[in-house]
Protein backbone atom coordinates (compact mmCIF):
# COMPACT_ATOMS: atom_id res chain seq x y z
CA UNK A 1 0.00 0.00 0.00
CA UNK A 2 2.96 2.20 -0.03
CA UNK A 3 3.49 3.69 -3.45
CA UNK A 4 5.99 6.62 -2.59
CA UNK A 5 5.61 7.78 -6.39
CA UNK A 6 1.73 8.12 -5.87
CA UNK A 7 2.30 10.20 -2.40
CA UNK A 8 4.64 12.54 -4.56
CA UNK A 9 2.38 12.78 -7.19
CA UNK A 10 -0.46 13.78 -5.34
CA UNK A 11 1.53 16.61 -3.76
CA UNK A 12 2.63 17.58 -7.11
CA UNK A 13 -0.68 17.73 -8.96
CA UNK A 14 -1.93 19.52 -5.60
CA UNK A 15 0.60 22.17 -5.89
CA UNK A 16 0.02 22.37 -9.82
CA UNK A 17 -3.50 22.86 -8.81
CA UNK A 18 -2.54 26.16 -6.21
CA UNK A 19 -1.46 27.72 -9.23
CA UNK A 20 -4.29 26.90 -10.95
CA UNK A 21 -6.64 28.16 -7.81
CA UNK A 22 -4.53 31.71 -8.14
CA UNK A 23 -6.05 32.15 -11.94
CA UNK A 24 -9.51 31.54 -10.70
CA UNK A 25 -9.02 33.86 -7.95
CA UNK A 26 -7.60 36.71 -10.52
CA UNK A 27 -10.52 35.86 -12.61
CA UNK A 28 -13.01 36.58 -9.51
CA UNK A 29 -14.49 32.69 -9.97
CA UNK A 30 -15.23 32.87 -6.26
CA UNK A 31 -16.90 29.25 -6.61
CA UNK A 32 -14.81 27.67 -8.36
CA UNK A 33 -11.58 28.85 -5.93
CA UNK A 34 -13.49 26.69 -3.25
CA UNK A 35 -14.77 23.81 -5.51
CA UNK A 36 -10.47 23.68 -6.29
CA UNK A 37 -9.59 24.49 -2.80
CA UNK A 38 -11.26 21.41 -1.81
CA UNK A 39 -9.89 18.59 -4.51
CA UNK A 40 -6.25 20.47 -3.11
CA UNK A 41 -6.81 19.69 0.75
CA UNK A 42 -8.40 16.01 -0.45
CA UNK A 43 -4.88 15.36 -2.68
CA UNK A 44 -2.69 16.53 -0.03
CA UNK A 45 -4.98 14.65 2.84
CA UNK A 46 -4.50 11.25 0.67
CA UNK A 47 -0.79 12.01 0.38
CA UNK A 48 -1.08 11.77 4.02
CA UNK A 49 -2.48 9.14 5.06
CA UNK A 50 -0.82 6.84 2.14
CA UNK A 51 2.47 8.21 3.66
CA UNK A 52 1.61 6.78 6.78
CA UNK A 53 -0.05 3.29 5.23
CA UNK A 54 -3.52 3.79 6.19
CA UNK A 55 -6.27 2.88 3.44
CA UNK A 56 -7.33 5.95 1.57
CA UNK A 57 -10.68 5.58 0.83
CA UNK A 58 -12.46 7.17 -1.92
CA UNK A 59 -14.45 9.64 0.32
CA UNK A 60 -14.23 13.23 -0.12
CA UNK A 61 -13.55 14.44 3.52
CA UNK A 62 -10.94 11.94 4.61
CA UNK A 63 -9.77 14.33 7.95
CA UNK A 64 -11.63 11.83 10.82
CA UNK A 65 -9.64 8.90 9.53
CA UNK A 66 -6.72 11.47 9.47
CA UNK A 67 -7.85 12.15 12.94
CA UNK A 68 -8.51 9.16 14.08
CA UNK A 69 -4.78 7.90 12.82
CA UNK A 70 -3.18 10.80 14.31
CA UNK A 71 -0.27 8.62 15.97
CA UNK A 72 0.75 7.92 12.57
CA UNK A 73 2.06 11.21 11.98
CA UNK A 74 4.07 12.05 14.89
CA UNK A 75 5.79 15.03 12.99
CA UNK A 76 2.54 16.68 13.32
CA UNK A 77 1.08 18.16 16.61
CA UNK A 78 -2.22 17.37 17.91
CA UNK A 79 -3.22 21.64 16.60
CA UNK A 80 -1.82 20.79 13.54
CA UNK A 81 -3.96 17.75 12.89
CA UNK A 82 -6.89 19.77 14.72
CA UNK A 83 -6.54 22.36 11.97
CA UNK A 84 -6.25 19.89 9.01
CA UNK A 85 -9.26 17.71 10.13
CA UNK A 86 -11.42 21.55 10.40
CA UNK A 87 -10.10 22.50 7.03
CA UNK A 88 -11.23 19.24 5.54
CA UNK A 89 -14.54 18.97 6.66
CA UNK A 90 -15.52 23.09 5.98
CA UNK A 91 -14.44 22.62 2.34
CA UNK A 92 -16.33 19.14 2.56
CA UNK A 93 -20.06 20.87 2.85
CA UNK A 94 -19.45 23.25 0.09
CA UNK A 95 -18.32 20.98 -2.27
CA UNK A 96 -21.28 20.18 -4.20
CA UNK A 97 -22.91 23.46 -3.61
CA UNK A 98 -20.20 25.21 -5.13
CA UNK A 99 -19.82 23.44 -8.26
CA UNK A 100 -23.52 23.07 -9.36
CA UNK A 101 -25.64 25.24 -6.62
CA UNK A 102 -29.62 24.35 -6.15
CA UNK A 103 -32.69 25.32 -6.60
CA UNK A 104 -32.27 28.58 -4.98
CA UNK A 105 -28.72 28.90 -5.08
CA UNK A 106 -26.30 29.70 -7.69
CA UNK A 107 -22.65 29.52 -6.84
CA UNK A 108 -21.42 32.24 -8.47
CA UNK A 109 -23.52 34.93 -6.92
CA UNK A 110 -23.47 32.80 -3.58
CA UNK A 111 -19.90 32.42 -3.14
CA UNK A 112 -17.56 36.01 -2.17
CA UNK A 113 -13.94 37.20 -2.65
CA UNK A 114 -13.51 36.66 1.37
CA UNK A 115 -15.14 33.28 0.74
CA UNK A 116 -12.65 32.01 -1.90
CA UNK A 117 -9.78 33.77 -0.01
CA UNK A 118 -10.28 31.61 2.96
CA UNK A 119 -10.17 28.46 0.98
CA UNK A 120 -7.21 29.59 -1.06
CA UNK A 121 -5.22 30.12 2.23
CA UNK A 122 -6.71 27.22 3.83
CA UNK A 123 -5.79 24.80 0.49
CA UNK A 124 -2.18 26.52 0.64
CA UNK A 125 -1.73 25.56 4.63
CA UNK A 126 -2.99 22.21 4.09
CA UNK A 127 -0.25 21.44 0.69
CA UNK A 128 2.31 23.06 2.91
CA UNK A 129 1.60 20.88 6.10
CA UNK A 130 1.79 17.98 4.03
CA UNK A 131 5.03 19.04 2.24
CA UNK A 132 6.62 19.41 5.53
CA UNK A 133 5.92 15.65 6.59
CA UNK A 134 8.25 14.89 3.48
CA UNK A 135 11.03 16.90 4.07
CA UNK A 136 14.09 15.33 5.58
Amino acid sequence: MRNRTLVEDYLKRARHRLYALDTLYERQSWADVVREAQEIVELALKALLRHARIEVPQIHDVGPILKDHAGRLPSLSAKEIGELVAISKALRRDRELSFYGSEDLTPSEFYEEADAAQAREQARKVVDTAESVFKP
